[in-house]
């Protein structure tokens, strides 16, 4: 009988704590993004400007989307960085669905940044 108590004792604690993370399996907390806008950067150095929703899931959305093109100033032949935004392409995309494998990091664009500036700008 001791035996049979005995080990009720060690195995329920083990399958419990099994259940336990069977259970949490894939329900990790998302990071809070707390900003209007986050800058994300993905593996293949490109970066966007926007609004991130669904992050931590598989594939985020971000929507009212802006990106940097750099380009040559014909008249004095500096190389010039415009922020534009995106939905003005042949297809009028609305939203960006990402591959969260591809995401390499995101950062809060803040209120005062150049980039959240220019944004504003582009709105008026």
């Amino acid at each position: 009988m001791k035996r049979i108590l005995v080990a009720v004792l060690l195995i329920v604690p083990v399958v419990l704590a099994g259940a336990a993370g069977w259970w949490a399996r894939g329900r990790t907390l998302a990071p809070k993004l707390e900003t209007t806008y986050q800058a994300v950067l993905l593996v293949n150095g490109q970066v966007y400007y926007g609004k991130l929703q669904g992050l931590g899931s598989a594939y985020p959305v971000m929507t009212d989307v802006y990106y940097v093109q750099m380009g040559v100033d014909p008249a004095t032949k500096q190389t010039k960085s415009v922020l534009l935004k995106r939905g003005n392409e042949w297809h009028s995309p609305d939203r960006m669905l990402l591959n969260a494998r591809q995401i390499l990091m995101v950062e809060p664009v803040t209120s005062g940044s150049r980039v959240a500036n220019l944004i504003a700008e582009l709105k008026k």
